[in-house]
């Protein structure tokens, strides 16, 4: 069973979060984490965002994807309007960064981000957003607001105890490079993306 293993206060550049690790056990390296407001008000539906580890965009700023500019919105949205990040460790759709890696080299041949991952035998979405529901329950969230394209995630809501009062879009602008990433997020996945920005 997934519980907190540590926490502290955390000043960023768009304020200061309580950081939460939680794991099954306190020597797992990798720990998912939440990410607090210090302004989040448990009695209202809290502005809750799932994202998921994307080094490549978050860190080494990839043009490929737009993971990195999300995880900021999210962090100003929910730092002026209170909530919490849960923060998934679930590099490349869970397939993890040497497969992904693997598939990015595909997609230089032509392979869009679904072909890529199915010519390498892995699944196009290896996700389970189910921990993410066991963190909000963890923390006695119950009623929430969530920031998601994604009706993968609205519908793990929807299927658990958590009440999802609304949907909150949370889309970036594509440029020339992760317009094909994000047709195919739009065309497979579903993703509730506008055509403007796809």
């Amino acid at each position: 069973m997934i519980k907190i293993q540590a926490e502290s206060n955390v000043p960023t550049e768009y304020g200061t979060f309580r950081m939460i690790a939680l794991s099954e056990n306190e020597n797992d390296w990798m720990p998912h984490m939440a990410i607090v407001a210090e302004n989040t008000d448990f009695s209202k539906p809290v502005n809750v965002r799932f994202h998921s580890e994307c080094i490549t965009g978050e860190v080494f700023h990839s043009k490929k994807c737009e993971c990195g500019q999300q995880l900021d919105a999210a962090m100003k949205y929910i730092h002026e309007n209170g909530g919490i990040i849960i923060y998934l460790r679930q590099e490349g759709r869970n397939i993890g960064i040497i497969n992904k890696l693997k598939a990015y080299s595909l997609q230089e041949k032509g392979f869009d981000t679904v072909e890529a991952n199915l010519k390498l035998g892995l699944p196009a979405d290896d996700r389970n957003f189910g921990v993410a529901i066991e963190i909000l329950n963890l923390l006695g969230v119950k009623d929430i607001n969530l920031l998601t394209n994604n009706p993968e995630k609205v519908k793990y809501v929807t299927e658990s105890n958590i009440h999802l009062n609304s949907r909150v879009p949370l889309q970036i602008p594509a440029n020339e490079i992760s317009k094909g990433y994000l047709q195919t997020k739009k065309d497979y996945f579903g993703h509730l993306l506008d055509d403007s920005d796809k």
